[in-house]
């Protein structure tokens, strides 16, 4: 019988080499709570507005088909936002680097995606160490993200696999954030870590603040580093955000991955024609767009939940599918502030045109802890609401 470090020893023997057919994933939730979740987003009253019925974030990646149409989508050149955001990703890296101070660092990223990124970053962190020195943690709701984004991440990198630990976990829920804090500390103990949320995956949520805020002070140790990536636009005002929906709009393989979640747990026939952007200014802070699927037959429809149980869809009623913003520069320096957590430093990529004259590109910002709270253990926080 094989136990212990043993057999540990031998398991990360049989997962070695990026090519391997194994993938190790560490599972923190019960995944049928998560069906549970889906299905009360799904019984909300009617809206018109799309603040009823919802997909929330985490679940417009979780399954195969949902995780497949986002690798189509951001691979879309008619997709401009995630186009932007990958192009230019590694010069903003090289610059934000600059900014660790050499100190060699671990890497925990929460939302791996694609898993690109990562590796333009762990390519980085892993020079002048000695083999077998550096942690990877990939997290994400979704197991088949995990495993799509830790090959790409690993690719041609060489990093042992016991170095390895990607984590299934919904990191919008402030107790599996503490949980993941425990399991990093006894992975690198007091050795600096770099955290990140890339991909503007931060204004796909409707409590943003609150998200970035459970992060940072629930994550984040004196020696560590939160990397943070958010669209960002020049101009607030109606026609940009109308430039805004326009853009995503325009890519269908988008809509296609948006309608993703609802074609894969429910028994709705999807027509594509009935997917709305809704765009408008949220406050003076960001350009927002809503993303809804409306009932256009003209009857009531009866959905079938993953649960088997069936809730009325009126008429005029919607499934909110997605949030998501562009944040001004002072309204990005407003949530960074709102969230305590003080920048280290900041780039840009360009500013590109969308489809009229205002301004869209992408901001990747180095955090660290603000004041001397974070020396302490995992913040009590108020958890924002993982499901809105």
């Amino acid at each position: 019988m094989t136990t212990g470090s043993r057999g540990l020893h031998r398991l990360e023997a049989a997962l070695s080499g990026w090519d391997s057919p194994w993938s190790l994933c560490v599972v923190g939730e019960d995944q049928s709570q998560k069906f549970s979740q889906m299905s009360s987003a799904l019984r909300e009253p009617y809206s018109e507005t799309g603040d009823g019925k919802y997909i929330a974030s985490g679940f417009s990646y979780w399954g195969v088909a949902s995780t497949m149409a986002w690798v189509h989508a951001c691979s879309d050149l008619f997709y401009p936002v995630m186009r932007e955001s990958i192009e230019s990703f590694a010069q903003r890296w090289r610059q934000i680097a600059g900014e660790l101070d050499g100190t060699p660092r671990h890497y925990v990223s929460l939302g791996t995606g694609t898993g690109q990124k990562d590796q333009t970053i762990l390519d980085r962190l892993r020079q002048g160490r000695e083999p077998g020195s550096l942690t990877y943690v990939p997290v994400d709701v979704s197991p088949e993200m995990l495993r799509l984004g830790q090959r790409e991440a690993l690719r041609h990198l060489d990093l042992p696999m016991g170095g390895v630990v990607p984590v299934q976990l919904d990191f919008a829920n402030v107790r599996s954030v503490r949980e993941l804090r425990r399991l990093v500390e006894h992975l690198v103990g007091d050795e600096p870590v770099l955290y990140s949320l890339l991909g503007n995956t931060l204004a796909n949520f409707t409590d943003d603040t609150g998200l970035l805020t459970m992060l940072t002070g629930s994550l984040l140790r004196p020696q560590d580093r939160f990397l943070l990536e958010v669209a960002r636009s020049a101009a607030l005002d109606e026609d940009a955000a109308h430039e805004a929906a326009r853009e995503y709009r325009s890519s269908p393989r988008f809509a296609e991955f948006v309608t993703s979640a609802i074609m894969e747990y429910t028994d709705l026939h999807i027509d594509m024609a009935s997917v709305e952007y809704e765009p408008s200014v949220e406050d003076d802070r960001a350009l927002k767009v809503k993303v809804v699927y409306r009932n256009r037959t003209g009857e009531q429809v009866l959905l079938t939940l993953p649960d088997r149980s069936g809730v009325e869809f009126p008429d005029g009623d919607t499934i909110r599918l997605l949030t998501t913003r562009k944040y001004s520069a002072a309204g990005l320096g407003k949530l960074l502030a709102d969230a305590g957590a003080a920048e280290v430093t900041r780039t840009s990529s360009g500013l590109h045109s969308g489809f009229g004259e205002t301004g869209f590109g992408m901001d990747l910002v180095l955090l660290r802890p603000a004041g001397e709270a974070a020396d302490e253990a995992p913040a009590e926080v108020p958890a924002p609401n993982p499901f809105g």
